[in-house]
């Protein structure tokens, strides 16, 4: 039996289990968890550093180099996570919707769990815990395929995770990690329906677009960040440059960072954004305008309007209205993030209005398009599709409704 049936199997029969468990046994079981991370935090660490160093001999970028990096920090990060998502409202059973009919039955929607869920994901390990547990709170056993590059990492982080559920009324075989990184064995979790209930990919747009060609099990998609800020004539100045600045580099590498920044041509302080923005370290690429006048401005391709950078490179453009913005926004973006700044409640109604994109911001950065954020403790991943979920995606994405219909005899005639 291959590696990935086997697990599958143990999945399926966990999520039996799972899904009648109380929130105070899945809750305890969590903390158990978090408690466990900390316990283990420096061989965690210790095997962090094997991939980094692994990846820095296969020559990975910094943006993945830095996605895949822990730091103490960031496992504290993670535990916080972990105890956020024990501190929110526990979804399943919530009645969703309930009425009467004219025969006397009463009909009942409640929220329960999808079952079993498969993650695919790249690179980062902190997505390992965060769908662990994301999938435990809301009933749902989990199988974890990320990439060959943090192998070490969540290896670590899945032998902690399920040594803590040992002794809990979580099952340990309710969370299991694909260690087969193939794109064999990957193609065969894509079909796996007979024993996946969904697949959610979460990483590059070359990772997205296998999963969503090749799978048969039904996929959760997320989808890429090619983030815009809008800056209105009448933004003002100090709140549109730290915007700005922080929508692109509070951390270049994710998705939810802003790559092209739309200017209008009449505002006051183009000089100075530009300015700032190359003064802390940002390649700028630019439309002919903007790049005929500054001479640290590259001009732009048409590739570079299309372009997820997850760098500290931003392309910059001038527009007369913005209509104009709206237009190159819904030509390039990839409908998940982007931000207006404004002054002007009209522009702001119409870019809300007329902006098709899981999240829209006025006068904040992009940055906060993330499951904490939200407050949703922590994130299964962004979906950019409109179908199930949309944004930020936390514990109501992952589950799915039955009907509970309760009656005194009635047969229908």
């Amino acid at each position: 039996m291959s590696e990935l049936i086997e697990k599958a199997r143990k999945l399926q029969a966990a999520a039996k289990r799972l899904s009648i468990l109380s929130t105070e046994e899945k809750n305890a079981a969590l903390l158990k968890i978090a408690e466990q991370i900390a316990n283990e935090k420096d061989w965690i660490l210790d095997e962090n550093r094997k991939d980094i160093e692994a990846g820095k001999s296969n020559g990975l970028s910094e943006a993945l180099l830095d996605r895949l990096l822990l730091t103490e920090t960031r496992i504290e990060q993670i535990i916080d996570g972990i105890r956020q998502v024990v501190s929110l409202q526990d979804p399943i059973g919530e009645i969703i919707d309930e009425w009467v009919r004219p025969n006397g039955l009463q009909i009942q929607t409640i929220r329960v769990p999808l079952g079993v869920i498969g993650m695919v994901y790249e690179a980062r390990p902190n997505v390992t815990v965060d769908s662990a547990t994301l999938c435990l709170k809301a009933g749902n056993a989990v199988l974890l395929r990320g990439s060959t590059s943090a192998l070490h990492s969540n290896k670590a982080l899945v032998q902690v995770m399920q040594s803590a559920l040992e002794g809990t009324s979580i099952p340990a075989e309710a969370i299991q990690l694909l260690e087969d990184t193939s794109r064999e064995t990957a193609t065969q979790m894509f079909k796996l329906n007979q024993y996946l209930d969904v697949l959610i990919p979460r990483g590059g747009a070359g990772l997205i677009q296998s999963v969503v060609q090749n799978a048969t099990v039904p996929v959760l998609e997320t989808g890429v960040g090619n983030c815009h800020v809008f800056i209105d004539d009448t933004a003002e100045r100090d709140m549109a440059i730290n915007i700005a600045v922080n929508a692109k580099l509070q951390r270049p590498s994710v998705c939810n960072a802003a790559e092209t920044i739309l200017i209008h041509e009449k505002w006051p302080y183009i000089r100075e954004l530009l300015d700032t923005l190359h003064e802390k370290g940002v390649e700028l690429r630019g439309d002919d305008p903007l790049s005929a006048q500054f001479s640290y401005i590259k001009k732009a391709t048409e590739e570079d309007w299309y372009t997820e950078y997850l760098a500290p490179i931003a392309a910059v453009k001038l527009v007369k209205h913005v209509s104009d913005a709206i237009d190159h926004i819904d030509r390039y973006g990839t409908r998940h993030s982007e931000a207006i700044i404004s002054e002007n409640e009209q522009n702001v109604r119409l870019f809300f209005q007329a902006v098709d994109a899981a999240v829209l911001y006025h006068n904040a950065s992009t940055r906060f398009t993330d499951g904490e954020q939200f407050g949703y403790g922590a994130e299964i991943g962004i979906s950019t599709q409109k179908l199930h979920a949309r944004g930020p995606m936390g514990l109501k994405a992952i589950t799915t409704v039955k009907s509970i219909v309760r009656g005194t005899g009635q047969v229908r005639n």
